[in-house]
């Protein structure tokens, strides 16, 4: 069963609140469930980055603790045809495509580090949140850092900003791999800043990561959620940091235990 095909499967089995909030380039649904009821109101992102997708299954992990406060939604599966490109390869994708992606992959045919969507696109580099000004950040479509033709300009990152802007969450959070580590900082003002911190230590607190600066990483979906709504939002960067791309069924026993309660113990400092 491939990453696709397990998380349909689990958005099957839920029976709580959950709908599908838009399809990928190459026309899979973008899955999301929700747990809990109230506020405060939380997105939880997984897999935007395709060779991530170890990272969806922490979804199940997630939603079977469940949360002490509010409700939550969560997004296992953001980046579908990135996530298979890596795990399943190119014939992954409709066939009058392999060509172009042949080639944008420098004429490799392995795709397992391929962090991008179906386009060559990087969807955590392709939110307006200092768009395009970021070190590694490159202009024409490969594996991993292209920003895109403009900001949104891809339907997985349309997607999470329509749901977002209807469900206007009170934080959010980005799974990514690897490094063990927490990225909560994007020029909050003074009194977000102190605020922000706070939680993000409750986090580190949970799952033993310590809080980090990207500095020079801009245009995610973190740094998004913080200029545009001024919430706490983190990015979680799970998995030791000498493990390879793509991390595997071997890693996931070590990312679930120290992730199992983050959204849980997350949920009551939300204020």
């Amino acid at each position: 069963m491939d990453i696709y095909q397990w998380t349909r499967h689990f958005y099957e089995s839920v029976k709580t609140e959950k709908r599908v909030i838009g399809s990928s380039l190459f026309s899979r649904d973008i899955y999301a469930v929700k747990m809990g009821v109230g506020a405060p109101v939380g997105i939880v992102q997984y897999a935007i980055h395709g060779r991530e997708y170890i990272t969806a299954k922490l979804a199940k992990v997630h939603y079977d603790v469940g949360i002490e406060k509010g409700s939550c939604w969560l997004i296992p599966l953001v980046n579908p045809d990135g996530a298979l490109l890596s795990e399943v390869g190119i014939q992954s994708a409709p066939k009058e495509e392999q060509k172009r992606l042949y080639e944008i992959n420098g004429g490799h045919g392995d795709f397992s580090l391929w962090k991008a969507n179906g386009r060559g696109v990087d969807l955590n580099v392709n939110f307006e949140a200092k768009w395009g000004e970021g070190k590694k950040n490159v202009r024409q479509p490969g594996a991993e850092n292209y920003i895109g033709e403009n900001p949104f300009s891809e339907p997985e990152t349309q997607a999470l900003r329509r749901f977002t802007e209807e469900i206007r969450p009170d934080y959010t959070v980005s799974y990514h791999t690897k490094g063990e580590e927490i990225y909560w900082y994007f020029d909050q003002p003074t009194h977000c800043c102190l605020k922000d911190k706070r939680v993000a230590l409750k986090l580190s607190k949970t799952t033993g990561y310590p809080l980090r600066y990207a500095k020079g990483s801009v245009g995610g979906y973190k740094d998004w959620c913080i200029q545009r709504y001024g919430i706490p939002a983190f990015t979680i960067e799970a998995g030791g940091d000498g493990l390879s791309h793509p991390l595997g069924e071997d890693a996931f026993g070590d990312i679930a235990e120290k992730n199992r309660y983050a959204l849980y113990e997350l949920s009551k400092g939300i204020e």
